[in-house]
C-alpha cells in the first residue's frame, strides 16, 4: 500500500510504501476510493492536538470499498461500499459509552490521529464504525460528508431549532450544512473572512439570506450561530449577533483562545457549546436525511501525492467547498 504519512510535527507528509496490512478480529480493510482533506487534519499536522503517535496517516474522511473481512465481522461484506468518520473506535464499557455518549469514550480511537487513516490506498478499520453508503453518489462528493458533514449535523441539532442560523467560517462544513438549514427553511447568515467577496458570492449561491465579513453584524439579530473557524475571538463576536436566549456552538476540535468578554455579551440566558466529535447516531441520522436534502458538495480534486498541495491551499483559503484525495 502506498500513503502519505506524517514522520514529525510541523514537516511535510512523506510518500511511503508499505506492506498489505491484514485486519484483525472486529476490522476490515478498505481500498480508499477518495478521502477529504479537513482543517483537523491540518491541527494534527501543526501538533495542536495532544499526544499524536508518530508517524501517522491522516484522513477521516474516507469511502472506500471493503477488500478483507477480519475474524467476527458479521453485516458487511466484500465489495461494500463504506465510509470511515473521524471516530474509529470506543471502548465500549466506560461511562460515557454506556450511557450513550459514546463521542466522549474515555479511550477512543480517531482516523487520521490516533489510528492511521485514508491519506492512502487501504485503510484498516473497527468494522463497528464503518457506515454503508450504498450506490448512490460518486466517491468523491460523499467523502466530505464523513466529518465536515456529520460533525456540522452534530452542531446544527445542538443549536436548536431556531430560524436565524449564522454560520462562520464558510468552507467544508457551512457549505454542506447551509443548504441542509435552507431545505428545513430556516435563513442562513454566513460569516466569511473580511473581504472575502468570492466566498461570500458562494454562500449566497447555496441559499444564504445574507453573506458578510465574520466582523460585521447581521442585519437581525440571530437565534444561533456555529462557529466552524477555529478562531477563538469569533466567540464573543458570535455571542454579540445572537438574540437573548441564543446560542452559540463551537463545531471545532481545536480553537485559539476565546478572549475575555464584558459578562452583557453572554446574560440574557445566552449559551455557548461545544461539539465533540459524533456519535454512530448522527452518522446514521444524517447519511439517511443527505439523499432527501439533495446535498451537492462543491469538490476540488487532488491526486494522493499532491496531499500537500491540497493542505497548503485548505489553509490558504484557496478554494470554496471540500478538497479530496482521489488515489
Amino acid at each position: 500500500m502506498q500513503a502519505m504519512q506524517l514522520q514529525r510535527i510541523g514537516g511535510p507528509l512523506q510518500w511511503v510504501e508499505l506492506p498489505e496490512r491484514q485486519p484483525g478480529p472486529g476490522e476490515i480493510r478498505v481500498r480508499v476510493a477518495a478521502c477529504g482533506v479537513c482543517r483537523t487534519d491540518l491541527h494534527v499536522l501543526d501538533g495542536e492536538l495532544p499526544d499524536i503517535p508518530l508517524p501517522i496517516i491522516p484522513g477521516h474522511e474516507v469511502v472506500g470499498r471493503i477488500d478483507a473481512l477480519g475474524p467476527g465481522v458479521d453485516g458487511l461484506r466484500i465489495g461494500e461500499r463504506v465510509g470511515l468518520p473521524w471516530l474509529g473506535h470506543t471502548c465500549g464499557s466506560c461511562a460515557y459509552c454506556m450511557g450513550q455518549q459514546e463521542n466522549l469514550c474515555d479511550r477512543p480511537l480517531f482516523h487520521g490521529y490516533t489510528r492511521d487513516g485514508g491519506y492512502a490506498t487501504a485503510a484498516i478499520a473497527d468494522a463497528r464504525f464503518a457506515f454503508p453508503l450504498g450506490e448512490q453518489g460518486s466517491d468523491e462528493s460523499l467523502a466530505p460528508l464523513l466529518c465536515a458533514g456529520l460533525i456540522g449535523w452534530r452542531a446544527l441539532v445542538m443549536a436548536g431549532t431556531g430560524r436565524r442560523l449564522g454560520l462562520y467560517g464558510f468552507g467544508a462544513a457551512a457549505h454542506i450544512l447551509a443548504q441542509v438549514a435552507v431545505w428545513q427553511g430556516r435563513e442562513v447568515y454566513a460569516f466569511t473572512r473580511p473581504g472575502d467577496v468570492a466566498s461570500q458570492h458562494f454562500a449566497r449561491s447555496l441559499g444564504a439570506t445574507w453573506a458578510g465579513g465574520s466582523d460585521e453584524m447581521p442585519p437581525q439579530p440571530l437565534d444561533a450561530a456555529i462557529l466552524f473557524a477555529a478562531v477563538g475571538a469569533l466567540v464573543p463576536a458570535a455571542l454579540a449577533a445572537v438574540r437573548k436566549g441564543g446560542r452559540v456552538v463551537c463545531a471545532g476540535i481545536h480553537m485559539s483562545d476565546i478572549p475575555s468578554f464584558a459578562y452583557r455579551l453572554l446574560w440574557q440566558e445566552r449559551q455557548i457549546r461545544s461539539v465533540a466529535n459524533l456519535t454512530r447516531q448522527d452518522g446514521i441520522d444524517f447519511l439517511s436525511l443527505a439523499p432527501r436534502v439533495g446535498i451537492v458538495t462543491h469538490t476540488r480534486r487532488y491526486a494522493l501525492a499532491q496531499a500537500n498541495e491540497a493542505l497548503a491551499d485548505l489553509r490558504a483559503g484557496r478554494f470554496d467547498g471540500a478538497a479530496v484525495l482521489v488515489p
